[in-house]
């Protein structure tokens, strides 16, 4: 099928809720565009550690994940981040990888937001049996 990538907007989660009550103003919220691999093999969402820094995304717990290789590896669990798609969103934690590794939309985000990857176009696009709500 090969490599697909998406554009993906990555929210601090704590900063929505802030300005929701009105405690910090829209121009607050720490946002940004990833273009992140879309790894249906990974169950989290996993993002670098100069995302984590500049959405300032706080630690919430350490979890012990299974690397493609085999080996496990203890990670930063960090949160909550507001994934969005297109016309798709949801609130997720994010495992930490260390660096400027690649970062990837695992399978948890992909069912939550109700989007598929097209084979033949090779790109993640909305499910097209429900195109207006996840």
């Amino acid at each position: 099928m090969g490599v697909i990538y998406a554009e993906i907007e990555l929210i601090n989660g704590e900063d929505l809720i802030l300005a929701r009550r009105y405690f910090n103003g829209e121009d607050e919220i720490k946002r940004m565009y990833v273009n992140m691999l879309v790894d249906t093999g990974s169950v989290y969402m996993c993002i670098n550690e100069n995302i984590q820094e500049q959405l300032k995304l706080p630690v919430l717990e350490q979890r012990k994940g299974q690397l493609a290789n085999g080996h496990i590896v203890e990670y930063d669990v960090v949160g909550p981040v507001e994934v969005r798609f297109k016309n798709r969103r949801c609130s997720v934690n994010a495992m930490v990888l260390p660096g400027d590794n690649e970062p990837l939309l695992g399978a948890i985000p992909l069912e939550d937001m109700d989007v598929l990857i097209h084979p033949y176009r090779h790109e993640l696009i909305v499910n097209p049996d429900h195109p207006y709500f996840a």
